[in-house]
């Protein structure tokens, strides 16, 4: 198959040059994770005594990472992790107690719930056939990571692998993307970025590469295609199958 015309006409004409790589986002983007990760968050707040939360609140929760994810639940708020550095609302020993019960919870659970979503086995394969070079950039820890990536069957269809823990900085911060384009040798300019949430489009956006969001993902509770966001995706798609023609 021709790489030049892989792509739908919505994808391929975000960028002047054709498109060389594809960069994705997990969480929301290629798996829905929440059943699993509410799960492990329930059992780690039944294990120090407080109540559980559920999906709806974990949903709005996921997308920077575990430690935030663990720190937001530990005070039943959106900006938990935030809480916790500014205003000192989580105590140290609450949160040392608490992450390594989620952190094994989520370990044994990793893919009793999660799955991929419609067409994305498809996609992937596609576009691996067509020879567009792919990326795979998360916040979620390694140690999380790839054990999913291998039970779904999806990692050898990756050039690389960035997750959360890899670098000194995750996304929204242009880092895991610019290392990503280093590392699968692609330009800003013949490359794209799949993701869910705001954080995936900030990363992208700074660094210099045209960003794509799918509407059914997670992005904190709030709508990908809101007009309220701070900054809008280049085009958005409703499932994974509007990236190819």
């Amino acid at each position: 198959m021709d790489s030049h015309s892989i792509f739908s006409k919505l994808v391929a004409e975000l960028n002047a040059q054709p498109i060389e790589a594809v960069l994705f986002d997990l969480d929301g983007t290629l798996i829905d994770s929440v059943p699993d990760l509410a799960a492990a968050i329930d059992l780690m707040l039944q294990g120090i005594g407080k109540l559980p939360v559920g999906e709806v609140k974990v949903n709005r929760w996921v997308g920077n990472g575990a430690s935030a994810l663990v720190k937001r639940a530990l005070v039943d708020h959106d900006q938990g992790d935030e809480l916790a550095r500014f205003a000192n609302e989580l105590e140290d020993d609450e949160y040392a107690t608490a992450y390594p019960i989620f952190e094994l919870a989520y370990a044994q659970r990793l893919t009793q719930a999660t799955g991929l979503y419609e067409g994305v086995l498809s996609v992937l394969a596609g576009l691996n056939a067509a020879e567009i070079k792919l990326g795979l950039i998360t916040n979620k820890p390694r140690q999380f990571t790839l054990p999913l990536l291998r039970s779904l069957n999806i990692e050898h269809y990756f050039n690389d692998v960035i997750c959360g823990d890899d670098l000194a900085q995750k996304k929204p911060h242009p880092l895991p993307v610019l290392t990503a384009l280093q590392n699968i040798a692609a330009s800003a300019e013949q490359t794209i970025m799949v993701g869910d949430s705001i954080s995936d489009v900030k990363s992208a956006a700074a660094a210099g590469v045209k960003t794509v969001a799918v509407t059914y993902g997670y992005n904190h509770g709030i709508s990908i295609t809101d007009a309220s966001n701070e900054l809008q995706a280049d085009a958005f798609i409703d499932n994974m199958q509007q990236l190819l023609s």
